[in-house]
């Protein structure tokens, strides 16, 4: 069956001499002389076949077909102002799904507490986390399978842009019986000789960069390398062995009972960047949660040129 002929401006025009029996009154509420409200009441009444009103000089009268036709229109109308909010929300980015890979210690501890602010404010915004590792995060992005990522700093390419949130201090974590738990501030050099295990081949190049103009021998090098950081933390609980990453893990490392001891000389910190898909157009609501984490961190003004 072919779409009808009429438009929604007729359709409009319709309805609101329906309401109020009246063309000057209707041509009134929508902005039109009198004569092109007539206007588009007869061509609608040219397209469905029927007459809608009687007229006569001094009143306007729905039509027994008017009346049932009424009842269409008016439903035909309502579901266009519904969609034309919907569509005002999905501009605004005040609903829709948003989706962000992270690693596990961002996705656990962090980015929770981001979404549930968040939605307080866009509680139409459904924001879904997605488990990464560090190495295939932006790629994520890049390919769309995610809208964002959030995690340590990457070589993204460009397939992918990011935005710098925030440093952290790579740190060393222990248990309250390790030897170096009676020490308020070390040195790398007193890394030497310990007993450390690394998660991921990430945090080895990290803690092999700390210490990457060393004289040969005193390098850091792990003993051990495991692929999560909840296994670096509970081998370091044990005692068995001590842990280096980046202090934002605290709220995981603290429940294992371990003790934070800062490492100087040199100083290494680690980025923590929000990554944004170079070639490819997000949704409103996923620029908005992006645009909303950075102001978290400060650093709002970082992303008001992204997409222009």
């Amino acid at each position: 069956m072919p779409l009808p002929r009429y438009t929604l401006r007729q359709l409009e025009a319709f309805s609101t001499v329906a309401e109020t029996l009246t063309f000057t009154e209707a041509g009134n509420r929508l902005g039109l002389t009198p004569s092109a409200v007539s206007q588009l009441v007869a061509e609608l009444e040219g397209a469905v076949g029927f007459r809608l009103f009687d007229r006569s000089t001094r009143k306007v009268a729905l039509t027994s077909a008017g009346k049932e036709f009424l009842q269409a229109a008016e439903l035909v109308l309502r579901h266009l102002r519904l969609a034309e909010a919907a569509a005002v929300d999905l501009r605004k980015g005040s609903t829709g799904l948003v989706r962000i890979a992270a690693p596990m210690v961002i996705a656990g501890a962090i980015l929770p507490r981001i979404i549930k602010s968040h939605a307080e404010a866009f509680p139409d915004v459904t924001v879904r986390i997605r488990d990464a590792s560090v190495e295939s995060m932006t790629e994520m992005v890049s390919t769309g399978e995610v809208d964002l990522a959030m995690g340590p700093d990457r070589n993204s390419g460009a397939a992918a842009t990011h935005v710098n949130l925030f440093e952290s201090p790579w740190v060393l974590w222990c248990a309250p019986t390790h030897a170096l738990a009676g020490k308020t501030l070390l040195r790398w050099q007193d890394l030497r000789g310990e007993a450390l295990v690394a998660a991921g081949r990430d945090h080895e190049r990290a803690t092999m960069q700390a210490r990457g103009n060393a004289p040969d021998g005193e390098g850091i090098t792990p003993a051990d390398i495991v692929d999560n950081i909840s296994t670096a933390l509970g081998i370091a609980a044990s005692g068995l062995a001590a842990t280096l990453s980046p202090a934002y893990v605290s709220l995981w490392a603290e429940r294992f009972g371990l003790i934070m001891r800062h490492i100087e000389e040199p100083r290494v910190t680690r980025q923590v960047c929000l990554y944004l898909p170079t070639h490819r157009t997000i949704s409103a609501a996923a620029r908005g949660f992006a645009s909303y984490i950075a102001q978290q961190y400060g650093v709002g003004e970082a992303l008001a040129h992204y997409g222009s």
